[in-house]
């Protein structure tokens, strides 16, 4: 699926363009054209400073977020690649703490272009090769990269042993694009998911996870022990305690005293931070010290996801003392991780739009009982569920009555506003969305 990327840079969006009519406009699975992309640049990926490698299908960039706050508030400088962006293709690439600024990305763009035109490499390919390079060129302590798509064969499994690798939440979304039927992987959906998702696993390498179905558990447990790895996950190895102000993390290397306070919402944001901690505390030394990782949970943030919106040209369209939430999940396992995190709230407005390839009913489907109306959106640009499509199947598989179609995300809080009793308002179902809402809000990300 295209990135849809655009920047109001006129040097970043000549090389974005480039970029667009290069690449064979989707992603394309395996590890033969960025190796011979990073070939031709000097191998980058082999020059970066200690490595944190982060999957999933969910929770990955709020664990990345984790990781770099707790990191920077040791006092380590800190780049980080991350996707998809919001707003601007800035935001996935971090240099030393800050996003990277247009003219070196413009530079570097340049340069593996210069070199991929007769590769036919996608557009998270060529990406990928520019923040290494940036990454192999800038000094910084650590360096903390997500995995696009899947594990086994993304773009980023090009990199050698990283100090430790994680593996976050597990559920599925691109399962159809990731596999094909003939790979002598398992049968089970989700063990298929993490075969591939465990295929960032490199000796050497530490390893630490979430906890999953003992099924689950037992094929990564093979997966680290085929490349001579021991495990570290959650629930055998190290676990997180909520409280009434917060939650406690607790292991058997260790446990934080002091209580652990996120500014990010929802018990799968407890996780995602115990996740971090536990790929921290399975690195040599120096590890950051119980404050650090106390005043880094704290500062840890990640847009789009259970975001509270400021005040800007959306939020202004309601009465005042409305909250809304923004959350850019789009599958089934999101669709849990959402239910959760409402279940001790009244009943909200959804405004929500999905692409056409997301599992409309499996996402709304866990937080039903949490609709009190529903508001059905287009995803600009971007190929979508119709909005009428998506009040029928509320209306009939939901039994949610007050559904009603939307031309945008502005139309529809002006609806609730002029037509809906007073309630909190949760904007969803894609990160598409979230950025479009973000820019119409002023709220760009930093």
């Amino acid at each position: 699926m295209p990135d849809h990327a655009h920047s109001s840079d006129t040097e970043v969006q000549a090389q974005l363009d480039r970029l667009a009519a290069l690449s064979p406009g989707r992603d394309i699975l395996g590890l033969e054209r960025i190796a011979e992309l990073c070939a031709r640049l000097g191998n980058p990926q082999n020059q970066l400073p200690r490595v944190f490698h982060v999957a999933g299908t969910n929770g990955k960039g709020s664990t990345c977020a984790y990781l770099r706050a707790i990191l920077e508030a040791q006092g380590r400088r800190v780049h980080s690649y991350t996707s998809p962006h919001l707003v601007r293709f800035n935001e996935r690439i971090r240099l030393a703490g800050t996003l990277i600024d247009d003219a070196l990305l413009a530079a570097l763009l340049d340069e593996v272009l210069d070199v991929a035109h007769d590769l036919q490499a996608s557009f998270f390919e060529v990406t990928t090769a520019a923040a290494f390079l940036a990454f192999a060129r800038i000094a910084a302590d650590d360096c903390i990269i997500e995995v696009g798509l899947g594990g086994r064969l993304d773009a980023t499994n090009i990199i050698p042993p990283p100090a430790v690798c994680g593996i976050a939440s597990l559920g599925i979304d691109h399962e159809a694009f990731l596999l094909a039927p003939d790979e002598g992987v398992p049968d089970e959906a989700i063990q298929r998911i993490a075969w591939e998702k465990t295929g960032i696993f490199k000796p050497g390498a530490a390893l630490a996870t979430l906890a999953y179905p003992d099924c689950v558990m037992q094929l990564v447990s093979k997966r680290a022990a085929a490349v001579g790895g021991t495990l570290f996950s959650e629930g055998e190895a190290w676990s997180v305690v909520p409280h009434a102000d917060g939650f406690s993390w607790q292991s058997r290397r260790g446990s934080i005293a002091p209580t652990l306070r996120s500014r990010m919402a929802g018990a799968h944001q407890m996780r995602n931070a115990g996740l971090a901690i536990a790929m921290l505390r399975s690195t040599p030394d120096p590890q950051p010290t119980d404050d650090d990782i106390v005043r880094g949970v704290a500062a840890a943030f990640w847009p789009g996801r259970m975001q509270r919106l400021g005040s800007g040209p959306l939020t202004r369209l309601l009465p005042d003392g409305t909250t809304i939430w923004l959350d850019g999940g789009h599958n089934p396992d999101a669709g849990a991780a959402l239910a959760m995190a409402l279940a001790d709230q009244p009943p909200l407005h959804i405004v929500c739009g999905l692409l056409s390839n997301k599992d409309a009913m499996g996402f709304l489907r866990p937080f039903a009982d949490t609709i009190a109306s529903f508001q059905a959106v287009p995803i600009p640009g971007h190929e979508h569920h119709d909005s009428k499509d998506l009040c029928n199947w509320v209306q009939s598989e939901l039994g949610i009555a007050d559904a009603q179609p939307c031309d945008d995300v502005a139309a529809a809080l002006a609806f609730i506003g002029d037509h809906r009793a007073a309630a909190d308002i949760l904007v969803c179902g894609s990160l598409y969305l979230a950025g479009d809402v973000l820019l119409r809000n002023d709220e760009l990300p930093d």
